[in-house]
């Protein structure tokens, strides 16, 4: 799910973040996670807490590594 503008979330960057590329985080409403890239901030995703604590366990594990 996308959502276009989050006025009032509290965006955080990744403690990971480089000179571009950088990934932001935030709730939104209920129990939403929210995340977006600060070069594209209009395009935001939506997690599920469930969803996102296995994208982050996935993540972790380099389920998602290209190298």
């Amino acid at each position: 799910m996308s959502f276009q503008g989050t006025p009032h979330a509290r965006w955080r960057k990744s403690a990971r973040c480089g000179a571009s590329n950088c990934v932001e985080v935030a709730r939104r409403g209920g129990d939403a996670i929210c995340v977006r890239d600060t070069e594209d901030a209009a395009t935001i995703l939506s997690f599920r807490p469930d969803e996102w604590r296995t994208f982050t366990e996935r993540a972790k594990d380099g389920r998602f590594d290209t190298r």
